[in-house]
C-alpha cells in the first residue's frame, strides 16, 4: 500500500516542500529511504522502527521504501523522523489517510515515541501557508515559533500516540494562537544599558544618534578606554522596534540556525551582533558545503559591530563591501544558489595606531610612521567609502567623569529617532526605500 505525507526541508533560509512517500508490499524485510537522504536522515531508520514499536503499534516486517521528493534535492536533518512515521501507519492501514494530505508533518522521534524539536519550524511554517496547507503538525517545543505565521492551524504535538489518536479521530488537538500584539514590546526596563551611563562624548553620542535615524555605517576612532565600545553596545537602546514584519525576517534566520530561544528575538529589540576578530569570511557572511547564515545575515534588521577593525583579516573585511551595497549576500555552490537578507547596520571602532595613544594627550604614542600607515592600511579605500559617517571619539577628561549629572537617557533619544525615521518613510515611501542610508545618487539630487 503507498501513503504520502508531506513535509518540509530548507534552502537557505527559506522552506522547500518535500513529498514522503511510504510504499509498503510483501518481500523479504527491508527498510530503504531513497531521494538523497544524507546520514543524519539515513539514521532516521532505527529511530522510526524503535519509536513505533514502544508507542504500542507494530511495525510491519515487509518490504517499506521511503521516497523523499523531489529527488534531486538533499535532504538532511532529523525533521523527516515523524512524516516516515506517520507515512508508515498509514501504508499499513493504522492510520486513516483521509486528512494526513491537508497538513505539514515535521518533527524529530525519541525512541520512546516522544517528539523532539527541531530546527527551522518558522520557515516551514511559511512554506505551508505559501502552499495552501490547511496547518501544521509540529513538536510543542516549535509551537510558539510556528505560532507567528497567521493563517494556518498549528498543531503542537508531544508523542507519535497523539497524533496517531488525531488522524484516528479519538481525540482533538489544541491550535495555538498567538496574538501578535501581546508579544513583547519595546519596554525600557528590558535594558540593562542606557546612554545616559556614558559620561561625555556628545560628539559621539549626537553622531551616532544621526546613524540611528538614516540606518547608516559608522566608524569610531579614538583610544583605548575613550568609551567606542561602551557607546556601541548602548545603540540599540535607541533604535526603533522591530515591526512585525521585520520581526519575522529575523526570526526566519534565527530559526534556521536554531537560535529562536534568544529572548531578543522573540521580542521586537533589534539584533545586536558583535563578532571576534578572529572569525573567518564564511562566518561573516555564511557558507558551508550548505549554505548557512553568517554574523552579517544574524544583524539583518539590526547592528554589526566590529571592534578593533583593523585586527579582522583583510580577506574578511573586504567580503563586507557587496553586502553594505546591496543588503543582500549571494552564495553559490555547484547545486544550488543562496540569497540572505543582509540590511544590517554597521558600527565599527578602532584605535589611530597600532599602539593607541596617537593624539592622544594622556598617553605618549611609540609607533613609527610606517607602523601608523601600515596599520591604516588595513582597511581598504573601497570599504571607507561605504561607511557614512567616521568619527573620532578622544578620551573623556576625569572631571568631565566624575560629574553626577546624568547624560540624556535613551529614551528621549530614541523618541527623535522614530520621529526622524517616520519623515523619511513619508518621504520615500513611493520609491521603496526606508532610510536615507538606501538612497543612491538620483534620489539624493531630487
Amino acid at each position: 500500500m503507498l501513503a504520502k505525507v508531506n513535509s518540509c526541508s530548507v534552502v537557505g533560509i527559506d522552506g522547500f516542500i518535500i513529498d514522503v512517500e511510504v510504499d509498503i508490499s510483501y518481500g523479504l524485510p527491508v527498510f530503504n529511504i531513497v531521494g538523497l537522504p544524507e546520514v543524519s536522515v539515513k539514521e532516521s531508520k532505527d529511530r522510526v522502527k524503535i519509536a513505533i514499536k514502544n508507542s504500542g503499534y507494530t511495525f510491519p516486517m515487509e518490504r517499506i521504501v521511503v521516497n523523499l521528493a523531489p529527488a534531486d534535492v538533499k535532504k538532511e536533518g532529523t525533521g523527516f523522523d515523524l512524516p516516515v512515521a506517520i507515512g508508515i501507519l498509514a501504508a499499513s492501514g493504522v492510520i486513516p489517510t483521509d486528512k494526513i494530505n491537508t497538513y505539514l508533518i515535521f518533527g524529530e522521534l525519541s525512541l520512546d515515541g516522544k517528539i523532539k524539536p527541531v530546527r527551522a519550524a518558522l520557515p516551514y511554517a511559511l512554506a505551508a501557508k505559501e502552499k495552501g496547507y490547511k496547518g501544521i503538525i509540529l513538536p510543542f517545543e516549535n509551537a510558539d515559533e510556528a505560532a507567528m505565521v497567521e493563517g494556518i492551524d498549528v498543531l503542537p504535538v508531544k508523542s507519535l500516540s497523539q497524533i496517531v489518536d488525531f488522524f484516528s479521530g479519538f481525540v482533538e488537538i489544541k491550535k495555538v494562537q498567538k496574538d501578535q500584539k501581546s508579544r513583547t514590546r519595546f519596554k525600557d526596563k528590558i535594558y540593562e544599558m542606557d546612554f545616559s551611563e556614558v559620561g561625555g562624548q556628545h560628539h559621539a553620542k549626537r553622531a551616532l544618534e544621526i546613524s540611528a535615524a538614516g540606518f547608516h555605517s559608522v566608524l569610531m576612532t579614538g583610544p583605548p578606554g575613550s568609551g567606542k565600545s561602551m557607546l556601541a553596545k548602548r545603540l540599540p537602546t535607541i533604535l526603533p522596534e522591530l515591526t512585525f514584519e521585520e520581526t519575522i525576517e529575523v526570526m526566519r534566520i534565527y530559526s534556521v540556525l536554531g537560535l529562536t530561544e534568544d529572548k531578543m528575538v522573540n521580542s521586537s529589540i533589534r539584533p545586536f551582533r558583535s563578532p571576534h576578530h578572529t572569525i573567518s569570511a564564511a562566518g561573516l557572511v555564511g557558507g558551508g558545503s550548505k549554505p548557512a547564515p553568517g554574523e552579517i545575515s544574524l544583524a539583518h534588521n539590526g547592528v554589526l559591530f566590529l571592534d578593533e577593525l583593523p585586527e579582522f583579516k583583510k580577506n574578511v573585511l573586504e567580503v563586507l563591501r557587496q553586502p553594505l551595497e546591496d543588503g543582500k549576500i549571494y552564495i553559490a555552490r555547484a547545486s544550488m544558489k543562496t540569497v540572505f537578507p543582509a540590511q544590517f547596520m554597521l558600527v565599527a571602532a578602532m584605535n589611530p595606531c597600532s599602539c593607541g595613544y596617537l593624539s592622544d594627550p594622556m598617553g605618549k604614542c611609540s609607533c613609527t610612521h610606517n607602523q601608523i600607515q601600515k596599520y591604516r592600511s588595513k582597511i581598504s579605500g573601497p570599504l571607507l567609502d561605504r561607511i557614512d559617517i567616521q568619527i573620532e571619539v578622544p578620551r573623556v577628561e576625569y572631571k568631565d567623569l566624575a560629574l553626577k549629572k546624568r547624560g540624556e537617557v535613551s529614551l528621549q533619544i530614541r523618541k527623535r529617532v522614530k520621529k526622524a525615521r517616520k519623515i523619511q518613510e513619508k518621504r520615500l515611501k513611493e520609491k521603496d526605500i526606508f532610510n536615507n542610508a538606501g538612497m543612491h545618487s538620483r534620489q539624493l539630487k531630487e
